[in-house]
């Protein structure tokens, strides 16, 4: 008898239709192909931008890049997944075979030999504060990634970036693991502590982010909802996923296709940032112009970086941007996540960053790229729209909303403030959006 095959399959769904096959090749080859039905189907659209509809099979970078983007990127979250689940690898076929039945976005990854998976329902354990706070606590443990074992032994998710954090469901009022392919709602994200080589302490992230989110949306800006919990000791923000809706009868949840940014330009997830080859400001504007509001989008994009200098948010890279995928290759922007403010973290010590370190995500327009924070003036800021594609005047005017806006955007989300909140965090990130406000004027 011959050698078995060492390709390997998982089938791609979405919404519980048949989109394509992923295959690994025994030479270590990605392919992509999607299926003769979905390319007829009237809910067909592609998987990515990175890879239109066509009846080739796509190959190489761009597959691994877009189920790569999928998953953490991090390697020791990574690891805790592999364990967890007795993965063969932390590289992408290997994880997401296992966890990749509620990935962002709509799609599901099944392997060959099972069963297409039953959308129409809910299936779900209630749980109780103790109950989602033991998972919280298994989330940073390396026997386990976000899942509690009493309660759901199918419940795997798949959740790219690299903070811990695992999903729930919220159904009927109450929290809810799902089981089997039923999507999570929520994600739940706990404090990022010390971070990097220089220890920066992040211990208030979720205090940051879940302000940082609130200003923007005092700005004007669309961002995901959130809110902090607390479940029996344990502190997390919880964040709505926007790529989740109920049905119009309420009796299943509905995955909403969507990618970010590196997906959609079949970038790797290790060239997120613009300094190491991802895609900038330029590149992303350029992208937009194919946008099914392509005004708008081309507006809100450059809103963002705007408020991203004024927040001093410089983590805004292209994992951090993602968009909605319509019928036939339409596409728009998607809320704003996963937003921090440096200001909490500026200074000196051991575990503060220089403000001479400060360097934005996608760099600035001058007569070099400008990625330091502190060098960001209104000429960076208008010229890099115009090179964009913008008129100077709408740039101008953009730029004169924000800094205008600013003082009551901070002064309704301070009368905001839940009781506790960290005084340090709220006066650090108050007071250095108004004076980056002055100074871009």
């Amino acid at each position: 008898m011959g050698r078995p095959s060492k390709t390997r399959r998982l089938r791609v769904m979405m919404n519980g239709e048949h989109v394509g096959e992923w295959t690994l090749r025994q030479n270590g080859m990605h392919e992509f192909a999607y299926g003769s039905s979905w390319l007829i189907s009237p809910n067909s659209r592609p998987l990515s931008l990175s890879m239109p509809l066509r009846g080739e099979p796509y190959s190489g970078e761009e597959v691994y890049a877009f189920f790569d983007n999928l998953l953490p990127n991090n390697d020791t979250i990574r690891r805790r997944i592999q364990n967890r689940f007795a993965a063969r690898g932390i590289d992408p076929f290997s994880l997401l075979r296992e966890t990749g039945r509620d990935c962002v976005g709509a799609i599901q990854l099944i392997p060959p030999d099972e069963a297409g998976p039953d959308v129409h329902t809910i299936s779900a354990t209630p749980v109780d504060d103790a109950a989602v706070a033991a998972i919280l606590r298994g989330a940073t443990e390396a026997a386990s990634f976000g899942r509690m074992e009493p309660v759901g032994d199918e419940f795997r998710i798949s959740l790219a970036g690299a903070q811990e954090k695992t999903a729930l469901l919220r159904h009927d009022g109450r929290w809810m693991v799902p089981h089997g392919t039923t999507p999570s709602t929520h994600i739940l994200k706990l404090p990022l502590g010390h971070i990097g080589a220089y220890s920066i302490d992040m211990t208030t992230s979720i205090e940051n982010e879940w302000l940082s989110l609130k200003i923007l949306e005092g700005l004007g800006l669309p961002v995901a909802g959130a809110a902090i919990e607390c479940f029996d000791g344990m502190k997390a923000l919880v964040v709505e996923r926007f790529d989740r809706k109920p049905s119009q009868d309420g009796s299943w949840i509905v995955r909403l296709p969507q990618e970010d940014l590196c997906q959609a330009t079949g970038t790797p997830p290790w060239q997120k940032y613009e300094h190491d080859g991802g895609p900038g400001v330029e590149i992303v504007m350029e992208l937009l112009l194919s946008s099914e509001r392509a005004r708008e989008d081309r507006e809100l994009f450059f809103r963002t970086q705007v408020a991203f200098v004024l927040l001093a948010a410089i983590d805004g890279h292209a994992k951090n941007f993602s968009i909605f995928l319509g019928p036939k290759g339409t596409f728009r922007l998607t809320p704003l996540y996963d937003v921090l403010s440096a200001y909490p973290v500026i200074g000196g010590g051991p575990d503060r960053l220089s403000q001479r370190k400060i360097t934005m995500a996608m760099a600035m327009r001058g007569k070099n790229r400008v990625y330091r924070w502190e060098h960001i003036t209104r000429r960076h800021l208008i010229t890099t729209a115009t090179a964009s594609g913008l008129r100077q005047e709408t740039a101008e005017s953009i730029v004169d909303d924000l800094s205008c806006r600013a003082d009551k955007a901070l002064e309704q989300v301070s009368r905001a403030l839940p009781p506790g909140f960290p005084a340090e965090v709220a006066e650090t990130i108050f007071s250095g959006v108004g004076e980056c406000a002055r100074r871009i004027v």
